[in-house]
């Protein structure tokens, strides 16, 4: 079988996709270590879901420049974590200046090293927040500069399969191909329970309770 790179955090969304992928390509899975709040929590989620998913290859990288720049609650302990609805035009404050754009070149990078011929990632445009990193025409112009941006003979196409789903369908999509999603984790702030109320967690039960399934992991407070 011909090898995908995954982008993997840890959570919900990325683990389907791994589960999507391995269904017609071999898996490198990469992880991304960026100063986030949970970051040990979401390795040790990623390194149980490379053991199930037997990944040819498995790479872990660290990129401090994302939390030293700072910018986002989810790198800065001094910005509060939301446990309510955002208000405001704006940007909720869980955003990642560039993040996507950073990620996905690193995975680019090492498929071009690797020979993979696709790159998968997580994305979701429904459920989200209305990050700027996760539209339609974003991965369209990203699939352009991967083209430029490549050696004459890569081709490397960026896989986004849960773009369009909501956080239901993407649950059952889980479920119909066996993901294991007892080993994911979603919090943005705690790492032994899931603390149920921030917006990850939110997103996240609704979308089980809307497919009818039971979320596996613990949380505090749902």
């Amino acid at each position: 079988m011909a090898l995908a790179v995954v982008l993997l955090s840890g959570g919900l969304d990325s683990c389907v996709t791994a589960a999507v992928a391995s269904q017609d390509f071999e898996l490198a899975l990469l992880h991304l270590n960026y100063g986030q709040r949970t970051v040990n929590r979401e390795l040790a989620a990623f390194r149980a879901q490379a053991a199930y998913f037997q990944a040819r290859q498995v790479l872990e990288a660290d990129l401090p420049v994302l939390g030293q720049i700072g910018g986002s609650s989810l790198t800065d302990l001094r910005l509060p974590i939301p446990e309510t609805e955002e208000s405001g035009a704006g940007l909720p404050s869980t955003y990642v200046p560039f993040r996507n754009t950073i990620f996905i070149a690193v995975a680019v990078a090492w498929a071009e090293v690797l020979g993979a011929e696709a790159i998968f990632i997580g994305a979701n445009r429904i459920d989200g927040p209305g990050y700027p990193d996760c539209r339609p025409d974003y991965f369209a112009a990203y699939r352009r500069l991967i083209t430029l941006g490549t050696a004459t003979q890569t081709r490397i196409d960026l896989r986004t399969p849960l773009l369009e789903l909501n956080k239901a369908d993407i649950v059952r999509l889980g479920l119909k191909l066996k993901a294991p999603l007892e080993l994911t984790w979603s919090c943005y702030q705690a790492e032994d329970l899931a603390c149920g109320r921030c917006a990850s967690c939110r997103i996240r039960l609704q979308g089980f309770a809307a497919a009818g399934a039971v979320d596996p992991i613990p949380y505090r407070r749902q």
